[in-house]
């Protein structure tokens, strides 16, 4: 999911499109259906490998002006799919604009395989190019292509005072002469957050609950600032709404270059009441498990904000990073350090999602892939129950990293690895609050077996994307470090595997011990030595995983809004 631009691809990407036009990355759709580049595999195999799941948008229930607010939400997150786009392969959207009309059968399908994966990078292949020859590049098109971390590292070495503008989460590096300059994202893609502000201003007048619609002006200032504070405090107070969205850049997935660049993304949310309503005993717990983490009391933030929404939603739209590649199920925002300090975050649970998520891949695989007891246990309760902590975890540990005696943000301490590092911790300190719970006599002790067999299989599920993304290095590097302990083990007879429910408690403490160590140090050498010893996929594991052909590797969203891009 990291990509960016490398210069072979303008002339061979852009025909039909101006030199003026390349030049300025403004996209100008064109059919390139006789002169494209041609897929390096075979891109129909990779499509079959996917779920097409319908997400309809339903009416039923909805006044007249509640529909209208919706299509205003949609409107606004379309524009903000338009920037995702640029800042992830500007001319993968070229190519995958110029193939709109194109008739052929093979055309359609790496213009869809485009969409799958936003650019021309294969997540199921390590973000090996699909098309055309450029390799990925770690910054996408968020920094100068070919720029290096050295490069970034000894400029602001010797311009200290361009540090906090070239690592800004909300600003495109770009050379000017020998310079680096930081361009702030509101003025790079003002062409859409303008109108995406204005629909969310529409939007706000169509809403009839106040605080939804204040949020709703105050996001739209927010867009046109790059000032989330306030509106991100606005919507961790929105708790029990009947719609809410997410709608800004907040996650890093595509800079592996500094570790701390935002690309945009949206989600248009409808209230799951009867769903939400379960889900106040895990938010109950959350300032007690925060403070039995194994780690120093000074490294624990303060559990004031840990009392703070947990929602089931049903999204009919999603766009930018939550509609391409990994399609997450659960997320938990905003990322910002302050907020958790002072309120902590909210944690949205995507049910529709989750439950083609369950039905069509993590179920199927642990059939395939675990011993069958043990496969049995997994189901739609135990992985909701390890997705809403993990969700939950996200918010609880360090809240920064202590760097030679001063706070720094954990992202820029760790790096290009913070990802992958941040995503294993949710993993794991969310284990370790279900055992936690389970020893309190909060959760039946006798649920340990279907907690960890949804996990695991969950985990098998991830790592079948390939390893590139932060997630699935998240999860291959929790799998091996629980084969080393032998909590999972495989029965080289059978290719099955199964889990030791005491020796996984076990690696459970452990693993959260040394993550969260990691971003209480900082340590970027310790992260990077981690994620590399752990990293890398058995060989036993991917030939089991070749024989999983039959279940998709994850779903495909079609939404009754189409796919826009301007």
């Amino acid at each position: 999911m990291k990509i960016r631009i490398v210069a072979i691809a303008a002339s061979t990407l852009l025909c039909g499109v101006s030199a003026s036009a390349q030049s300025a990355r403004v996209i100008t759709p064109g059919p390139v259906c006789a002169n494209h580049p041609q897929p390096t595999g075979n891109v129909a195999a990779q499509l079959s490998k996917f779920r097409t799941v319908s997400v309809p948008f339903s009416t039923k229930g909805l006044t007249a002006n509640e529909v209208k607010m919706v299509r205003k939400l949609v409107e606004a997150g379309q524009n903000l799919e338009s920037i995702f786009w640029r800042q992830s392969d500007p001319e993968g959207l070229a190519l995958y604009q110029g193939l709109t009309g194109c008739p052929g059968a093979k055309e359609q399908q790496v213009r869809h395989f485009l969409l799958i994966n936003g650019g021309r990078y294969d997540l199921l292949e390590g973000n090996k190019p699909f098309i055309g020859t450029p390799s990925e590049a770690p910054g996408r098109a968020l920094y100068p292509a070919g720029i290096t971390r050295k490069e970034l590292d000894d400029y602001v070495a010797a311009h200290p005072e361009k540090k906090a503008e070239i690592f800004n989460p909300w600003t495109v590096v770009k050379r000017s002469g020998n310079a680096l300059v930081g361009i702030p994202y509101h003025v790079e893609f003002a062409k859409w957050l303008v109108p995406a502000a204005d629909a969310l201003r529409a939007a706000a007048s169509l809403s009839t609950d106040k605080a939804f619609a204040n949020f709703l002006r105050l996001r739209a200032d927010a867009l046109l600032t790059d000032d989330y504070y306030k509106s991100d405090l606005a919507w961790v107070d929105l708790e029990d709404r009947k719609f809410d969205i997410i709608m800004a850049p907040y996650e890093t997935y595509l800079d592996d270059l500094l570790g701390v660049k935002t690309s945009y993304g949206s989600a248009v949310m409808i209230r799951n009441a009867a769903e939400s309503d379960k889900l106040r005993m895990y938010k109950k717990y959350a300032a007690a498990i925060q403070d039995a983490l194994p780690i120093p009391a000074a490294d624990r933030p303060s559990n004031v904000g840990h009392s703070t929404p947990m929602e089931v939603m049903d999204t009919p739209f999603r766009s930018g990073d939550l509609r391409h590649g990994y399609q997450a199920v659960a997320d938990n925002l905003p990322n910002d350090p302050r907020i958790h300090a002072e309120k902590g975050t909210k944690k949205i649970f995507f049910k529709n999602f989750m439950d083609a998520r369950v039905n069509y891949v993590v179920l199927p695989i642990g059939k395939l892939l675990m011993r069958e007891d043990q496969a049995n246990l997994a189901s739609m309760e135990g992985y909701l129950a390890v997705v809403v902590m993990h969700e939950m975890s996200h918010g609880l540990g360090p809240a920064y990293s202590r760097v030679n005696g001063k706070q720094v943000d954990i992202r820029e301490a760790i790096g290009s690895t913070f990802s992958g590092v941040e995503e294993a911790k949710a993993d794991i300190v969310g284990l370790y609050g279900l055992g936690w719970m389970m020893d309190k006599g909060i959760l039946p002790k006798a649920k340990a077996g279907d907690y960890y067999a949804s996990h695991v299989a969950g985990i098998f599920r991830t790592v079948r994307f390939g390893v590139a993304e932060a997630h699935a290095k998240a999860e291959m590097m929790q799998f091996n470090y629980f084969t080393e302990q032998g909590a999972i083990t495989r029965d080289a007879k059978t290719g099955k595997y199964a889990i030791d429910i005491v020796k996984m408690r076990g690696a459970i403490a452990s693993l959260a011990k040394e993550l969260l160590e990691i971003e209480a140090t900082g340590d970027r050498t310790r992260a990077d030595n981690w994620m590399t010893k752990y990293g890398t996929m058995p060989a036993d594991l991917k030939a089991a995983l070749a024989k999983s052909g039959s279940v998709p590797v994850d779903v495909d969203p079609v939404t009754s809004f189409g796919e826009v891009v301007k």
